[in-house]
């Protein structure tokens, strides 16, 4: 292993966003992969061999990864000794998820999961880095709980969220407290996974249908924005948000179109020039920390009238940034906008890295 690197694992290795986890680790400068574990199916090949006709990112394997061999997640005492944490990108039913990423735990293995299993258990933190990072407050509990030492889980949230989370947390933050909104979501087809949504169903379509989409999109907002007291996370009582989650022929890049209404009078309610100045001005921990996947400017404005687009801001920042255009009145609530993130790195690998960094960097993997 290089350096004084962590080694880490990554859970569901073989899957679209475990191997996007292996692609955006390979220079990481904190984190080296040691560890590989996937299905039964996966278990005794080389990773090389594993993913041979189904690697599919747009780069070679990573060297350092290639030669691994590939454990049954299943087997936790396979990782002990090759790795201090690992990244769960399971895709499996959810009470089996929920039980692997525990039994990881219990072994004093931390999981950083980007699986939704976990995502409402009270005392598990779904982390936004720039958003709720104090939540990481309730991994003491967490471990009083289940008697762990060592381990413990902490989530991100769905992918659906990311394009609106940081705008509308922006405006609360600056005193501008948000009373509802509607949000309709265009969702990238490599949100489904591989081999995700057949071709018959996308090209020259719409479908207006995410199973589970549409109640993550509008409940998850509540936990994020929650406090910590004492053993749980408790939900935040605003804003209500109301969904409409459709799926469309992109390939990378979750857009978010958002109409709001402040919970203000009308004479204490911002002004376009306002929130743009807050939504620009916008920094938090990731950026003071200078966390290495965190970017420079988390929420970047556009002022073309065809901005975003997922093929030209997708990637903005390391494809970390929230790219906004299109801010207007809306004569229902009183704004509106269009907002932009890239779902495999914002909204999953790249975003449970950052989470990664954020909790080493709050000491959570140090003595491990």
């Amino acid at each position: 292993m290089s350096g004084n690197k962590i080694a880490v694992g990554v859970l569901g290795a073989t899957g679209m966003v475990g191997q996007r986890y292996i692609y955006l680790l390979k220079d990481h400068p904190w984190f080296e992969v040691t560890f590989v574990a996937a299905s039964p199916r996966s278990a005794g090949k080389s990773y090389r061999d594993a993913v041979a006709s189904r690697w599919l990112i747009g780069s070679d394997i990573p060297a350092g990864v290639a030669d691994l061999m590939v454990e049954d997640a299943s087997n936790v005492e396979a990782a002990k000794g090759k790795c201090s944490f690992v990244f769960s990108a399971l895709e499996m039913d959810k009470d089996a998820i929920k039980s692997l990423e525990a039994s990881y735990a219990a072994a004093g293995i931390p999981v950083v999961s980007n699986a939704s299993a976990n995502r409402w258990t009270p005392d598990v933190p779904m982390l936004i880095p720039e958003i709720n990072p104090h939540h990481t407050d309730i991994i003491a509990a967490q471990k009083r709980h289940h008697g762990w030492d060592k381990g413990f889980v902490a989530v991100k949230p769905n992918c659906s969220l990311q394009s609106y989370m940081m705008p509308i947390f922006a405006l609360q933050q600056a005193g501008y407290p948000i009373k509802r909104m509607i949000v309709t979501t265009l969702q990238a087809t490599s949100g489904a996974g591989y081999p995700g949504v057949p071709s018959f169903d996308m090209i020259d379509n719409i479908v207006p249908y995410i199973g589970g989409e549409e109640e993550k999109t509008e409940t998850e907002v509540l936990k994020i924005l929650g406090t910590v007291q004492d053993d749980e996370i408790v939900n935040a009582a605003g804003p209500l948000v109301a969904a409409h989650c459709n799926r469309v022929p992109v390939i990378d890049g979750h857009t978010a179109c958002v109409s709001l209404e402040f919970d203000l009078p009308e004479d204490k309610k911002p002004s376009l020039e306002e929130i743009e100045r807050i939504w620009t001005s916008f920094s938090a921990l990731p950026q003071e920390l200078k966390l290495p996947s965190a970017p420079v400017q988390p929420i970047i404005v556009r002022h073309e009238d065809n901005r975003p687009q997922p093929r030209r801001d997708r990637e903005n920042d390391k494809g970390m940034a929230v790219t906004i255009g299109r801010l207007r009145p809306c004569p229902v609530f009183d704004i509106r906008f269009v907002a932009l993130s890239h779902n495999t790195k914002r909204g999953a690998a790249l975003g449970g890295i950052l989470n990664a960094e954020l909790l080493k960097a709050q000491g959570f993997f140090d003595n491990l």
